[in-house]
């Protein structure tokens, strides 16, 4: 034996051997041998890939000389073939489900056919009129998964193409004669003999003897015999699936297909061998369940109706107390899917935000019944339950208790179910404010039943504390706003009981800055009523209830005046600090400009008072008067929310004077919003570009670095080496990066925002040295071109903060032009196209009353044309992409050409052309169209050409205005897309 042979006998050896596939033209040569392979366990092919292979051969079309395809020849080869197709089906006992299971639409109308040729069925009856049209027309209208082509099929998309359109307008057919074959089937039950259908001996015997004057052959009764039951069983299944599918548009077909399913079922359990029936058991089932809760069902035949026929049935006949007595039932047999029973609810909520205002009691009945279920099965009450809670009444008490009295059963005594039981009923009382509630919901059975001894001494303790009378005292307290009230209040509270009345409501609060000083304050009275005052005042002015914050507070400052100089200065800077904040909303909502002279004089106070916050070892350096003052207030507690906000004001108000000029040196180097603000304002002072301005915004510019920069340390690592590590928790700036934003999130003022801006995009560009993809700015120019200590800056800091000044600023003004533009460029070197056109689109729009006048060149520059141009291409919008090509100042034909080659465009294409004014572009679109052979949109492409306004003849002052008429409405359209 040579080499190589012994080499492909033990390759052949090391696997089983596959026996090869049958191929179809072999049944042909030896006719025998179809019945032997179907009788094999598991023949190759299967016989539903026989059939297709069968009746595909047999319909292959022929060419004539011309090499054009023609009908397939009638001649015994396409005969046999069509024949062994029927048996193959025959020997499948003519099983529906597995025939339109394994069959595409077309190979089963052929097959159907080809039924029909060889029984000898009478002229004028169609294959449409047989049952399994009806059935065709359900199972097409299920939703199935499609099958996507592999990179190897790409070759047979026409194929499947053509079989889809085939068996789209198969099913047409089918549809429009779907009244017919009802008509027929409907008939078809009155027929009460048995029926006979073709094995494989029958078709033999078909094939070969010759029709009689009749129609028939001696061998009609020598089939598989099929009882009228059997018959009607199918029929009744597959007619009441029509009913069921048209019942969507017509509710009475419902009680059509409720009758024929119950007369299918009562006929299944009936027939002998009901497994040979093309029928699903449980689609049955579920079908006849459906119909008979559209339809409420009441027949007694049907026999009961499940929970959810009853639930059903209620929602219909709106039986709302039978369906909160089931519901509530279902808490003890768990019957109903929880997820159903929340649905219930919603659904319930939903009418009645409709309008329909009977349902607030269901509403709130469902959603207790629900919480029960949820905490029985060890979930969390939904909000709208906590909601409840909230303000709860003595009804909806009632029937939680009622709710839990049937739910909580006594079977269910396991430590599980009741420490699930325990736990919901300790949330309610815990959730419950009101005295009465409480108690009523903690005394009677089965609250205290189910309680452990701890947690039930645990409640109680907790619900006797709630009902003392100064818990009830407490709430003119809580509630009021007049300094004289609470005193009172306060004075009666005391009298009552030794308490720290300052704690009765947790949502009280003063800085932590205070609460030392605040709390050192002998007299408990006092104690109470400075803190009480100040959180209600800091509330107020939180919320802007200026009004009621400058009562409190200078009730306030009045009370504390009498025993604290330190907190006679804490109650000045509040109210400083409302004054401010006061003005700025005032400002903001147009009520007034400029702010009065006393209140900047307060602000300039303040900050040179904050002095004592910086090092200790400069004071010597002061005056005597000034180091007098800082020594008084060294203790004085200061919070650090005032000194920024009073530096953002003098920015926000353009106090650029003082605090260039006027604020002392030792306030810029010890405080750093005092420093920061002083650079800021050099910097606006003199951007008109003098010598000073390039210093003081080389100085920013370095503090606003080290703000971004991390500190280095070197680490040893296991085998000896040093690497350099960046330590992200310390920075190297006089704020770190979370107290900077905190500060600028306090300035309004546009200059003042531009030029940190500005800052920032040059800042970003050195960092990320993207030469190509550079972000757009105002005074960009006054800043460094680099860095010398680029290593240590925190590149994504910088992104970071430049993000968030871009969006900070836009959010105050959200038409300014140059954020516009900065907010589109950043999206566009982070590759966020869609959101980058948004910005640019509305750049546009600001500039031009909404594209109504043409957009400034300064503004939609070649540079900012090409990128809305790359934006498109990348959202796979390629005839926007040949639209903004037009744009540019010379028309850009090769990206457009490009673009409209594009097959795959995700814009409305066609729709489009009525924005081309290039006639070179709509020349090119037809020639592309009339190519591929669409000449629809080739149709649209020459009726744009053919407008009078693009004719080249036309002066330059028409064709510019068809030109600007099309830049504007393309403008337009693009903005109502992306903005």
């Amino acid at each position: 034996m040579s080499a190589e042979a012994a080499d492909r006998e033990a390759v052949s050896g090391s696997r089983p051997c596959t026996p090869p596939q049958t191929s179809w033209f072999e049944f042909l040569l030896d006719p025998s041998l179809l019945e032997q392979h179907l009788q094999s366990p598991h023949p190759d092919p299967s016989p539903v890939q026989l059939i297709i292979q069968f009746l595909e051969q047999a319909s292959k079309p022929s060419m004539n000389e011309q090499n054009q395809p023609q009908p397939p020849v009638d001649n015994q080869r396409n005969r046999t073939l069509k024949l062994m197709g029927l048996k193959v089906a025959a020997h499948l006992r003519w099983d529906l489900n597995a025939l339109e299971k394994g069959l595409t639409t077309p190979v089963l109308n052929m097959l159907l056919n080809e039924l029909l040729c060889v029984s000898r069925v009478p002229p004028g009856v169609k294959h449409v009129d047989l049952d399994l049209a009806i059935r065709t027309i359900v199972l097409s209208s299920f939703p199935e998964k499609q099958t996507k082509p592999g990179p190897h099929q790409l070759n047979m998309m026409n194929l499947v193409q053509q079989e889809k359109e085939l068996t789209e307008n198969i099913l047409n057919v089918l549809r429009e004669q779907a009244t017919d074959s009802i008509m027929v089937l409907e008939g078809a039950l009155s027929i009460k003999k048995d029926f006979y259908i073709h094995t494989l001996r029958t078709l033999d015997l078909l094939a070969a003897e010759p029709s009689t004057a009749n129609g028939e052959t001696e061998s009609s009764t020598a089939g598989l015999r099929v009882t009228a039951q059997h018959l009607h069983c199918q029929v009744h299944y597959d007619l009441g699936g029509i009913y069921f599918q048209q019942g969507c548009s017509d509710v009475s077909l419902y009680k059509n297909a409720r009758e024929h399913f119950r007369m299918a079922h009562e006929l299944h359990l009936k027939v002998d061998y009901p497994e040979s029936l093309c029928l699903d058991k449980e689609r049955l089932a579920g079908y006849w369940s459906a119909c008979r809760s559209l339809t409420g069902s009441s027949d007694s035949r049907d026999g009961p109706l499940s929970p959810y026929g009853q639930i059903c049935s209620f929602m219909r006949n709106n039986n709302y107390k039978a369906l909160i007595e089931e519901v509530i039932s279902d808490n003890v047999t768990f019957t109903l899917p929880n997820s159903l029973r929340h649905s219930l609810q919603l659904e319930m909520l939903a009418k009645l935000q409709q309008g329909d205002k009977a349902l607030e009691e269901v509403c709130l009945k469902l959603c207790v019944c629900n919480a029960v279920r949820d905490a029985l099965e060890g979930g969390i009450p939904s909000l709208s339950f906590h909601q409840m809670l909230l303000k709860p009444s003595k009804e909806t008490i009632s029937f939680l208790k009622e709710v839990c009295a049937r739910s909580f059963s006594q079977e269910r005594l396991s430590e599980t179910s009741n420490m699930k039981e325990s736990l919901f009923i300790k949330t309610i009382c815990d959730q419950l404010d009101h005295v009465s509630l409480a108690l009523m919901a903690s005394s009677p059975k089965p609250f205290m039943d189910v309680l452990d001894e701890e947690v039930k001494k645990v409640l109680l303790e907790q619900i006797r504390k709630s009902s003392s009378g100064f818990s009830l005292c407490a709430k003119p307290l809580i509630r009021s706003l007049d300094p004289r009230q609470i005193r009172q209040t306060l004075v009666e509270l005391h009298g009552m009981a030794e308490r720290h009345f300052w704690r009765v409501n947790s949502k009280w609060e003063v800085p932590a800055d205070y609460l030392s000083v605040i709390l050192a304050i002998k007299d408990k009275l006092i104690r109470d009523l400075v803190y009480i005052l100040m959180a209600k005042g800091l509330h107020c002015i939180n919320i802007r209830d200026f009004v009621h914050a400058r009562h409190l507070l200078t009730a306030c400052l009045e009370l504390v005046t009498e025993f604290s100089p330190k907190l006679r200065q804490v109650m000045l800077n509040e109210l400083l600090l409302m004054e401010v904040r006061a003005h700025e909303v005032a400002a903001a909502n147009g009520k007034t400009e400029r702010p009065p002279p006393d209140l900047i004089s307060r602000v300039r106070g303040y900050l040179e008072m904050k002095i004592h916050d910086c090092v200790i070892e400069w004071i010597p350096l002061l005056s005597p008067h000034t180091r007098a003052r800082t020594h008084a207030h060294t203790d004085l507690p200061m919070r650090q929310n005032v000194g920024e906000e009073c530096v953002a004001f003098m920015l926000n108000w353009r106090e650029n004077e003082y605090l260039t000029l006027q604020v002392p040196q030792s306030l810029i180097n010890n405080n750093p919003y005092i420093k920061i603000g002083h650079l800021i304002a050099s910097t606006c002072k003199e951007l008109s570009g003098h010598k000073e301005s390039k210093r003081n915004a080389k100085e920013l510019w370095e503090v606003m670095v080290q703000i971004c920069s991390v500190s280095s340390q070197h680490k040893r690592s296991i085998d000896g080496s040093v690497s350099l590590l960046k330590n992200r928790e310390s920075s190297l700036g006089i704020l770190s990066r979370s107290k900077f934003m905190t500060f600028v999130k306090k300035l309004q003022e546009p200059l003042v925002l531009t030029t940190l801006i500005s800052l920032f995009v040059r800042l970003h560009g050195i960092v990320r040295d993207d030469i190509v993809n550079e972000v757009s700015a105002e005074h960009i120019s006054i800043w460094p071109l680099s860095l010398n200590n680029l290593q240590c800056v925190d590149v994504e800091a910088v992104g970071v903060t430049l993000k968030e000044l871009v969006n900070y600023a836009l959010s105050l003004n959200p038409n300014n032009l140059s954020w516009l533009c900065t907010q589109a460029d950043l999206y566009f070197v982070t590759s966020q196209y869609s959101a980058a056109l948004h910005y640019y689109l509305q750049a546009g729009m600001v500039c031009s009353d909404y594209f109504i006048k043409p957009v400034p060149p300064e503004v939609y520059t070649d540079q900012i044309l090409k990128r809305m141009i790359k934006c498109c291409s990348m959202l796979n919008c390629h005839t926007q992409v040949a639209v903004l090509c037009q744009f540019l100042r010379e028309v850009d034909y090769m990206t457009a050409f490009k673009a409209l080659q594009e097959q795959n465009s995700h814009d409305s294409m066609d729709s489009f052309y009525d924005y081309i004014w290039d006639i070179t572009i709509l020349e090119y679109l037809t020639y592309i169209h009339h190519k591929r052979g669409e000449s629809d949109k080739s149709q649209v492409a020459i009726k744009a050409i053919g407008q009078t306004e693009l004719n080249s003849s036309n002066p330059e002052e028409v064709l510019q205005l068809a030109a600007q008429k099309r830049k504007k409405r393309f403008l337009q359209a693009m903005a109502k897309l992306y903005i």
